[in-house]
């Protein structure tokens, strides 16, 4: 089958990492399924894993990709749940947690096999594409906003760096939702974007908010760590899910505990995250911002998409 996987490493050129070509079709394994995949997107995770980290050598060929849209040998529509042995469910009882990709092959193929668990029926009201953007980034978007933070309309949000799929996600759902949304950004045309999606406001990174809010959406890391915990309220939150730019240089930690702020740290979300999510989307009528759609014979031009930082929203990989 034709996949996508990480063949090497290259920590400056994550794309040149990425080889397409033939691969093993998943082997039958007991209380799993294998999917054949439809769409998939791009996220920073597979740009760590081309770049080495979280990968060993001994792991290559890793076909890459956390989260998918398929169908299943029955016929029907399915979202793919990247989380695997959170709770047993296809694996030993003693198997940590990982994402597909990690230990096991993932959706940028033509076919995915995950625990049977792990597959959630897809609303006929979202694409193969739409429901492709969810399992990760909008995932962990839902869970760092209203389990994180666990913030409720009327609240107020700071999403850190406008552009990424996780960020752009969570401007999108708390507007729908009824927080009031400031975003930062370098880029005046993402910061207009991030308006258009909901945001109250949108500023430069550093730039002072006209009020302090009750949580922070952080997956930027040191270039912006020193303005969230600024912008935050005493006792409020900062939900972290990456770092993009690196682990935060000073950590700030007086102010930490002086202003008694919550550091909470979030990694996707449940099945029962997952459903809720698209039970959100399909009642609000609200969709996933998709950068671009790329064919699987293009992948590696979906990942230099999102190395580049240029893009808005998610960039999409299509199969067939």
């Amino acid at each position: 089958m034709l996949a996508a996987y990480a063949a090497r490493f290259s920590p400056d050129d994550p794309a040149s990492a990425l080889d397409i070509g033939d691969r093993p079709a998943p082997e039958a394994r007991e209380n799993w399924t294998t999917v054949d995949v439809r769409a998939a997107s791009i996220n920073h995770h597979d740009l760590w894993s081309l770049k080495g980290v979280g990968l060993t050598d001994r792991q290559l060929p890793m076909i890459l990709g956390c989260d998918a849209a398929g169908v299943a040998p029955d016929g029907s529509e399915v979202v793919v749940h990247g989380v695997i042995g959170a709770d047993g469910h296809g694996v030993g009882p003693r198997e940590p947690r990982s994402i597909l990709s990690e230990r096991y092959d993932g959706t940028l193929a033509e076919q995915v096999a995950v625990p049977t668990a792990n597959l959630i029926p897809k609303p006929k009201e979202l694409s193969f594409e739409e429901a492709a953007c969810l399992p990760t980034a909008w995932l962990t978007a839902y869970r760092m906003l209203f389990h994180g933070a666990d913030l409720k309309p009327g609240d107020s949000v700071l999403v850190q760096g406008v552009g990424g799929g996780v960020a752009s996600a969570a401007i999108s759902l708390g507007a729908a939702a009824g927080l009031e949304v400031f975003a930062t950004s370098r880029s005046e045309w993402k910061r207009e974007a991030a308006l258009s999606m909901g945001a109250v406001e949108a500023v430069e990174p550093g730039d002072r908010l006209p009020t302090r809010v009750d949580a922070v959406i952080e997956t930027v890391g040191r270039a912006t760590w020193k303005h969230s915990i600024a912008s935050v309220k005493n006792g409020g939150t900062i939900a972290i899910a990456g770092h993009t730019t690196g682990d935060p240089e000073p950590a700030l930690l007086t102010r930490v505990f002086f202003h008694e702020l919550r550091i909470q740290g979030v990694t996707m979300g449940t099945r029962k995250d997952l459903a809720a999510l698209m039970s959100f989307l399909v009642r609000t009528g609200l969709r996933p911002t998709i950068d671009r759609v790329i064919p699987l014979a293009e992948a590696r031009a979906a990942v230099d998409r999102v190395a580049s930082g240029d893009h808005l929203g998610k960039v999409v990989v299509t199969v067939g």
